[in-house]
């Protein structure tokens, strides 16, 4: 079932039913101010950092879902609704919600008005714009009311959300003309407040939730709307809302737009106040009258629309598969944009109240991020550069606003350190930015200890080199990629963390993903040492890879598939031996991408393993047979039920290391069927099944062990983002960045048929058309630039601002 379509002109998503299958989101920001907006304007908003300058509240896993947003309701002669639908829920006469890029906008009408919301964060600004335009449509005069809502955040999202005993004495509101300032704490010690203005004189306003609501109301039945008179409450202590009220006339045919401005605001300490606890307007003032006006909205659109035209010219894809263009020319690289802004940090499942940046995280995104805007993936490499430990091990994650690691999540992955280097590594194949290695980077923020971001690449390679087990392979740690997988934590307790308990630590327990990750990873790290001047450091890099390459061989290969782990105990995890969880798709994805046993046929067998065990319909499962009962060394992997998260689920992050790896056997029919059963625009059919947004990615996909089989949870924020679109723009299509120039090697399926790639790479635009007459898989047969033949399938770096044409005959 469908619950709306695509519009590829428009580069949008449009949702004709507002009872999606679960809240269909879009994020509104690229720079410092972020919204997420659900498709019934559900949602919040944060300056920054979502648990510390959050601006708007909102109830995750609330009854009834989706609770709390920026409302406008209509209360049309005693019949309220709203454009979003929700939270009035009125039976509308029709009802729109355009997902765009980084836009939403909601066209609604009931009994003879329209209602259209536009909702924005505009380039170069801290602030959501939200332009409600409403036509009379009827044949008589309507006179209406529209009243505004915004429930403000307390800032520490946390706090707010834990301290009710402060909390409840803190609110601090003002008014001035049409708008509404929220200043709690702006006495003590903080120097920012938020500001809800509109741009139209107001008939009534409401600060004071209980008095808008009523103490035992919900969003959808609000006291002053229904009673049609605002109460011009102020909040003092309890809950600070914001909302204006409106009364508009309107002639037959008639319409006006209301433009309503939700913004950050900041003074510096010395100018804070204008006078006695009477706040400082002059920075809110600026910014209200920045979008006052018609044009002004319609011109920040106009950039906003400018800035994502540009972005995405940077790779563009025209196939006869239509899925697949929408998928790799908008939908993909703009979650892309949106998961390196937020990392796993705030979304509809990932509250911005417990986790910050992830160091691994943040590395991986930068592989579907860094063609977009190069100079902010070199900025956020040296942000989590500095937040290494000398060693070369890593804090797991980071706080955005402050940058420095914590510890919430704990420490002690020990996969996390070589992606820096992977993330590195990235970045100069497709800049060609040699200079990022000496720029000098501290451990742990401590600038006392700056060293190059060479030598952070140094420690992160030895530091696997110098933690490895009795097998000669890595050891695991705390977790690897698999942040379940704790085969040194026994956890007996409920509710104790397996990421941070420190109740062993074998230095025995060892992981055959960090091997293959380590060894896919040592040939770049040897080519960066070899043209940095450091030839003996690359002889011994290739020599460690080298040795690991045979460890893996030796111990972490099971007779048809590559082993998962040894545990705290010596014992195999993902082995036949074992009762469950006998095979997992990690090391089989990252050992064939590394080349391990491609030669042998050890990589074949252990593909040809995964598909007769792993997949299904909607995509590869993590491990199988799913693991039925609680196993004290293995760690969290077993608290979840059979077929959910890593217990049997489909981590659609790693559906596409099993896709590369079948491109490097040159499988190109297997590479994208692989690719397609976890692509959300393959899956929009069957949206009452899947559930979460057909325009983007899932984390998660239940199993096949699970109840809801195919059902998906954790949208957007997921490296599966940035790793499919490595897969299908570098491995699939095969326009792979080297340090030396654009590699064109292909790997399709068969009957894929020509296609033609249009890649800015380091200043030119190559337009490289792809014929196959003879269905290969895989294989170049001649490339010609311009004209003139190209020796083997490197492009060169023409480097000179100019289009280029490339024509390539696979065979």
């Amino acid at each position: 079932m469908k619950f709306g379509h695509f519009d590829d002109a428009r580069k949008e998503y449009v949702i004709t039913r507002p009872d999606t299958p679960y809240p269909w989101i879009n994020y509104l920001g690229n720079e410092d101010f972020f919204s997420l907006i659900s498709n019934t304007s559900g949602g919040y908003c944060f300056y920054k950092d979502a648990r510390m300058l959050r601006l708007t509240r909102y109830r995750y896993n609330n009854v009834p879902t989706d609770a709390g947003g920026r409302y406008f309701y209509i209360n049309d002669g005693g019949t309220v609704w709203n454009p979003g639908w929700a939270p009035a829920k009125t039976q509308l006469d029709f009802y729109e919600c355009r997902h765009g890029l980084g836009y939403s906008i909601f066209n609604a009408g009931k009994d003879g008005l329209q209602a259209i919301q536009t909702s924005f964060v505009p380039i170069g600004a801290n602030c959501e714009v939200h332009r409600l335009t409403i036509k009379n449509t009827a044949v008589a005069t309507k006179d209406f009311q529209v009243f505004s809502f915004v429930e403000f955040c307390l800032w520490n999202a946390y706090d707010d959300m834990t301290n009710f005993q402060r909390n409840f004495n803190i609110g601090e509101v003002e008014i001035s003309g049409s708008a509404i300032y929220h200043k709690s704490e702006y006495r003590e010690r903080r120097n920012h407040y938020a500001v809800f203005g509109v741009n139209a004189p107001i008939d009534g306003f409401d600060m004071d939730r209980e008095s808008f609501l009523g103490l035992y109301n919900g969003f959808d039945r609000p006291d002053a709307v229904f009673s049609g008179k605002a109460r011009n409450s102020v909040a003092s202590g309890w809950a600070p809302v914001g909302s204006h009220c409106i009364h508009v006339t309107l002639a037959p045919g008639e319409e006006k737009s209301l433009i309503f401005v939700l913004g950050y605001c900041e003074n510096p300490e010395d100018q804070k106040w204008e006078s006695p606890n009477v706040i400082n307007k002059a920075p809110a003032q600026k910014l209200l009258s920045a979008f006052a006006t018609d044009a002004q909205v319609d011109a920040a659109l106009d950039r906003l629309q400018a800035y994502w035209d540009g972005l995405l010219s940077n790779y563009h894809l025209e196939s006869k598969d239509e899925k697949l263009n929408r998928m790799v020319n908008i939908w993909n690289q703009y979650q892309c944009m949106v998961t390196f802004n937020m990392s796993r940090s705030a979304s509809y499942f990932e509250s911005g109240i417990g986790r910050g940046m992830g160091f691994r995280d943040s590395a991986q995104d930068l592989l579907g991020f860094v063609h977009l805007i190069p100079s902010r993936a070199r900025t956020r490499i040296l942000d989590i550069s500095a937040t290494q430990m000398a060693d070369g091990s890593a804090y797991h994650q980071y706080q955005p606003l402050t940058k420095r690691g914590n510890l919430e999540v704990g420490s002690g992955f020990n996969d996390d350190s070589l992606w820096l280097i992977f993330g590195v590594a990235a970045y100069i194949k497709e800049t060609g930015d040699w200079s990022i290695l000496q720029e000098q980077v501290p451990f742990e923020n401590v600038e006392a200890t700056a060293v190059s971001l060479l030598e952070h690449l140094k420690r992160s390679f030895d530091h696997v080199l110098n933690h490895l087990g009795p097998h000669k392979l890595p050891l695991i740690g705390r977790a690897d990629w698999n942040d379940c997988l704790n085969l040194n934590c026994f956890s007996e307790t409920p509710g104790e963390s397996f990421q941070t308990c420190a109740n062993f630590e074998s230095g025995i327990a060892e992981s055959v993903f960090i091997a293959g990750l380590f060894v896919a990873i040592g040939p770049a790290y040897a080519e960066i040492f070899r043209r940095s001047g450091f030839a003996e450091e690359a002889k011994r890099a290739l020599r460690e890879v080298r040795n690991m390459t045979a460890a893996i061989l030796k111990d972490g290969w099971d007779g048809e598939w590559f082993l998962r782990a040894y545990d705290a105990f010596g014992d195999k995890i993902g082995s036949r031996e074992c009762g469950e969880g006998k095979l997992f798709i990690e090391p089989q994805g990252f050992c064939v991408m590394a080349g391990v046993g491609v030669d042998t046929g050890l990589a074949e067998s252990a593909l040809d393993s995964v598909h007769k065990y792993l997949d299904t319909q909607y995509g590869i499962v993590l491990n199988w047979p799913s693991y039925t009962s609680y196993q004290l060394n293995l760690g969290e992997i077993s608290s979840y039920p059979p077929g959910y998260k890593e217990n049997g689920g489909i981590f659609c992050h790693n559906n596409p290391w099993i896709s590369i790896a079948e491109t490097v056997i040159g499988r190109g029919d297997q590479a994208f069927s692989v690719y397609r059963k976890t692509c959300p625009a393959y899956t929009e059919e069957i949206s009452e099944i899947h559930r979460t947004e057909p325009y983007v990615y899932a984390q998660m996909i239940a199993g096949c062990d699970a109840t809801r089989h195919g059902e998906a949870k954790n949208s957007w924020l997921t490296g599966t983002a940035a790793w499919s679109f490595y897969n299908v723009s570098q491995f699939i299509l095969g326009i792979r960045p080297q340090f030396d120039g654009l590699e064109i090697d292909p790997c399709i399926p068969a009957a894929f048929g020509s296609f033609t790639v249009e890649r800015r790479f380091r200043g030119s635009t190559y337009v490289i058309e792809v014929e196959n007459p003879s269905g290969r898989q895989k294989g170049v047969r001649s490339i010609t630039l311009d004209g003139t033949p190209v020796a083997g399938n490197i492009l060169p770096v023409c480097g000179d601002g100019q289009r280029h044409a490339v024509h390539v005959c696979m065979g």
